[in-house]
């Protein structure tokens, strides 16, 4: 007769406050080396340069990591007029820019509004999305720039400033998995004439968590394997998992 395996009390998930500078994949090697984890994963890419939100998936908890994929986003971010770059965000080359002087709040409001609701976006060429097998920033700097690239179904719920001391724009924007938020600056930036690059960017929520309940990668690996345990949260509290434990 088949038993199930036993659990193990670092099955569940651990909510980080990724730092700049990190991939998320560096996140996930960090902390599996560090307290040696047989088997870590995340359930939603952050780019190098934005911090923020970060779930981390610990033992059985891997096997979710669709739902976690899947929820829905909440970012703060910063837009910059002005510049175009390769990356569309400021990590990128400078391939051109205008004069953002005469854009008014109203104009950059009313494109934003454009891209509430439903809509297709096809992923950047500088971003991991693989195309053939090859991810598509590999293709680029091999200098191929024609690459057909498949759009995606997203949806903004809410994309507004919150901020503003020109060429500089702060928002927070609420979307689907998936969607490319230096893409939606690098557009606003087309249409008002000037370009446009994503200056920086937060996550603070995934799905139902908030940055509020996660910590900072930096006081995790200080951490020995006691602290860690109180940190993550089992899986018999995880509600909402398609076919998974029920809570307690």
């Amino acid at each position: 007769m088949m038993h199930p395996p036993a659990s193990d009390p670092f099955d569940g998930i651990l909510l980080v406050d990724k730092p700049a500078a990190y991939t998320s994949h560096d996140v996930v090697a960090k902390v599996r080396r560090h307290f040696n984890l047989r088997k870590v994963g995340h359930g939603g890419t952050l780019d190098p340069s934005a911090t923020g939100l970060l779930i981390l998936l610990l033992g059985r908890a891997t096997r979710y990591s669709g739902y976690f994929l899947s929820s829905d986003k909440t970012y703060e971010g910063v837009m910059r007029l002005g510049v175009v770059t390769d990356s569309y965000d400021a990590d990128g080359e400078v391939t051109g820019g205008g004069d953002p002087a005469g854009v008014t709040r109203e104009q950059v409001e009313a494109e934003m509004a454009k891209f509430r609701g439903d809509l297709f976006q096809t992923p950047p060429m500088i971003s991991a999305v693989k195309v053939n097998g090859v991810a598509l920033h590999k293709r680029a700097r091999r200098g191929e720039e024609d690459v057909e690239r498949k759009p995606r179904f997203i949806h903004i719920y809410e994309f507004r400033i919150t901020g503003f001391q020109s060429p500089e724009y702060s928002f927070v924007l609420r979307c689907t998995k998936g969607t490319y938020v230096r893409s939606l600056c690098h557009d606003i930036g087309q249409a008002l004439g000037c370009g446009a690059i994503l200056s920086s960017l937060r996550r603070t929520r995934s799905g139902i968590y908030g940055i509020e309940q996660a910590t900072p990668l930096d006081r995790i690996i200080a951490m020995d394997r006691n602290a860690l345990l109180d940190a993550v949260i089992p899986l018999h509290r995880l509600t909402g998992l398609p076919g998974g434990p029920r809570p307690l």
